[in-house]
C-alpha cells in the first residue's frame, strides 16, 4: 500500500538566531514544512516579530547577542501557544529542565542533523494535529484506549479503567501538553500544588500506576514516554503496529 502523501506546507516558522549560516541551515531544512519562514537576528527582534506575525512554530538559538534565549523563552511562553524548540551548544541535563521549565518544547544540541531536526519538527506538527483531534466534547482516542474528559471515564478495549484523582490529575496535565516534554516540577506542581515532597520519586509511583492502567505494555509504554532525567511526555500520534 502507498504511502499517504505528505501533509501540505501551513503556517510561519519564526527562526531566532544570531548566525547567517545557522538561520540559512535552518530555512533550508525546514522550508518544506511551512508556508513561510521569517527570522530575526537577536532575542528582542525576535519578540517583536513573534508578536507581530505569531508564527506557528519558533526555532530559538541559546545564545543571542542582547541576551540569554531563555529569558527570550520565557516572555515568548506569556503569551504564545506555538512550539517553541531550542538549538543550544551544551549537552547538561539540567540546562534541558531549565529550558522545559521555561517553557521550551524541545531541545536540539549544536552541530545538529538536518535529518534530526527536521524529524524533531514534524513530530511536533503531527502531535499537534493529533492534539487537535480531539472530539468537541472531549473525547481522545489512542489505539484502544478512549479518554472522555467531560465525563472524567477512561475505557480500553471496551473495559472501564478506574483512575484515581491523583492520577485522572496526573493524566490531564499530560493531555493539556501532549507532545510536550514536563519537567518533575512542572508536573509536580500541576497535581499536588505547593506541596513539599520529592517530586521524581511521587512521579515515578503514579506514573507507573498510570501506565498499568492505559498501556498495553507498561514495559514498553507508547502514550507516556520517560525523558531520562527531565521528566515525563504523552505522546497522542496513532500507535504503529510492529
Amino acid at each position: 500500500m502507498a504511502n499517504p502523501p505528505a501533509p501540505a506546507p501551513r503556517g510561519t516558522l519564526l527562526v531566532i538566531d544570531d548566525e547567517p549560516q545557522i538561520r540559512r541551515a535552518v530555512r533550508n531544512t525546514l522550508a518544506t514544512e511551512f508556508a513561510r519562514v521569517i527570522e530575526a537576528a537577536s532575542g528582542s527582534a525576535g519578540v517583536d516579530l513573534a508578536a507581530a506575525e505569531r508564527p506557528n512554530f519558533v526555532v530559538l538559538d541559546l545564545g543571542l547577542p542582547d541576551g540569554a534565549g531563555i529569558a527570550v523563552c520565557r516572555e515568548l511562553r506569556k503569551w504564545l501557544d506555538a512550539p517553541i524548540l531550542v538549538l543550544s551548544a551544551r549537552h547538561a541535563d539540567a540546562e534541558k529542565v531549565a529550558l522545559l521549565d521555561a517553557g521550551a518544547d524541545d531541545y536540539v544540541t549544536k552541530p545538529f542533523s538536518p535529518d534530526e531536526l527536521k524529524a524533531r519538527v514534524r513530530a511536533h506538527l503531527r502531535r499537534l494535529r493529533a492534539a487537535g483531534a480531539a472530539t468537541p466534547n472531549g473525547t481522545i482516542a489512542h489505539g484502544d484506549l478512549v479518554i472522555d474528559l467531560d465525563a472524567r471515564t477512561v475505557r480500553r478495549a471496551d473495559s472501564v479503567v478506574h483512575l484515581t484523582p491523583t492520577e485522572w490529575d496526573l493524566l490531564r496535565a499530560l493531555l493539556a501538553h501532549a507532545g510536550r516534554t514536563l519537567t518533575h516540577r512542572q508536573l509536580f506542581a500541576a497535581v499536588w500544588g505547593n506541596a513539599s515532597g520529592d517530586a521524581q520519586q511521587y512521579l515515578r509511583v503514579h506514573v507507573a500506576a498510570l501506565r498499568r492502567k492505559l498501556e498495553a505494555d507498561p514495559v514498553h509504554p507508547r502514550l507516556i514516554h520517560t525523558e531520562p532525567g527531565v521528566g515525563y511526555r504523552l505522546d497522542l500520534e496513532a500507535p504503529r503496529d510492529g
